[in-house]
């Protein structure tokens, strides 16, 4: 299993100097990779391995790519092809996307050293610091706030400048599936050990048991970045002052994702540890955002980054995930499958074929977890009802804050 661990980096000027040569050089070298390949012949462009051999003759050609080291190159140039497939996979789905653009220094801003050309040293700092070597560049610290785990192959760093001027360096990790922790028999699964998730309108999200997690609260950080980009507005563009200026707005919009992260991290790995499977809607996230008018909170709350945070935890901590089908879940009765279609502002469900009542997203949920039950080819169990799994008076609800999340880590602290 692949993942990443990443860390605020502290690099000294002397180092920091060092860093943006090579981001300059392995740009050079990115537009070089482009260049030779839109100007090879139609019908034999010259692919990833062929472009890797040519690095050596390139060299002595150009001596400031013999600055570089090899692995760093060579990830270099299958960046590059990457982005190329990655087009292509587009194109062939029916996008207009054009071709791939040239780098220039303000959209280049990562270099990936993959297999060899680095070193971590844990015990040379104090505890929660760290050191990372890179090769032709030198020794950079890092804030190492959580250790990579001994089981854990590390198979490239990348070190990267944000728009914000701070510096990070990500850790992309294998894991031996014999060395994650073993999930739960699907036959062990039952209504009071997993959890149907209904992503709302009104509140973050509400799951089958009752509970219910508020939205994130940004609005202030929303009334910095208005605040901020009308100061943007009002400099000459090309000017110092502009240059910082835009610096700012980074840096709060920065702000915001990281606090929507962090909010995402605590609240997804209090699922999958407090449950044996969790099942969430498969949204389509991308036409819900087109023309309405709560699209913002919708992308802020970056429900696909949830989901995604979801799928690979599930394999960190033994916890089964599965994204079900989204369609029908808020129209359909949880207790007798009626289907009654209810406008977004009518917030309480009531099914006028058996009576049943709850909050509208609690029904959600616990459609969201049956269906859950169905598609891993389980049956749901017929001596549980739908009211012990589900509150049907709202008042019991369990209602957690955003800032519990952030706070604790854990809704059930």
């Amino acid at each position: 299993m692949e993942h990443s661990h990443r860390y605020r980096a502290y690099p000294t000027q002397e180092v920091a100097e060092r860093l943006e040569h090579h981001l300059d050089v392995h740009r050079q070298l990115y537009n070089h990779v482009r260049w030779d390949y839109e100007n090879s012949p139609a019908d034999d462009n010259p692919s990833e391995y062929d472009q890797n051999n040519k690095l050596p003759e390139w060299k002595r050609k150009w001596p400031v790519f013999s600055e570089l080291h090899s692995k760093a190159a060579q990830a270099t140039v299958a960046r590059f092809h990457r982005n190329l497939s990655n087009l292509h996979k587009k194109t062939e789905k029916g996008y207009n996307v054009g071709r791939l653009k040239r780098q220039v220094p303000t959209d280049y801003r990562s270099v990936t050293y993959n297999q060899s050309g680095f070193d971590l040293d844990e015990k040379r700092g104090r505890d929660r610091v760290a050191y990372v070597r890179f090769s032709k560049i030198g020794w950079v610290k890092i804030r190492y706030h959580r250790p990579i785990p001994d089981h854990a192959t590390i198979k490239e760093v990348t070190f990267k400048k944000e728009t914000t001027g701070e510096w990070f360096v990500s850790f992309g990790l294998d894991t031996e599936d014999a060395d994650l922790p073993e999930k739960p028999a699907l036959e062990s699964l039952n209504a009071s050990n997993s959890v149907g998730i209904d992503l709302g309108i009104l509140t973050y999200s509400h799951t089958s048991d009752g509970k219910t997690v508020d939205w994130l609260d940004l609005e202030d950080e929303y009334e910095r970045l208005r605040r901020e980009q009308r100061k943007l507005s009002r400099k000459e563009k090309g000017s110092n002052n502009y240059g910082r200026q835009r610096q700012k707005v980074a840096t709060v919009k920065r702000h915001i994702r990281r606090k929507v992260l962090d909010y995402q991290h605590k609240l997804t790995t209090w699922l999958v540890k407090e449950y044996d499977a969790v099942f969430v809607e498969d949204l389509n996230v991308q036409s819900m955002l087109q023309g309405d008018e709560t699209a913002r909170n919708k992308q802020d709350v970056a429900w696909r980054q949830f989901i995604t945070l979801l799928d690979y935890k599930a394999d960190l901590y033994g916890c089964h995930v599965k994204q079900v089908e989204a369609r029908g879940t808020t129209k359909e009765c949880a207790s007798c499958g009626v289907e009654t279609a209810k406008p977004i502002w009518v917030r309480e469900h009531s099914c006028p074929s058996c009576g049943f009542e709850t909050d509208r997203d609690a029904n959600a949920a616990m459609n969201v977890l049956k269906s859950g039950f169905s598609e891993l080819g389980l049956g749901w169990p017929e001596d549980t009802p739908v009211e012990t799994v589900t509150a049907t008076d709202t008042a019991d609800f369990q209602r957690v804050s955003a800032s519990h999340v952030i706070e604790t880590g854990s809704l059930g602290a």
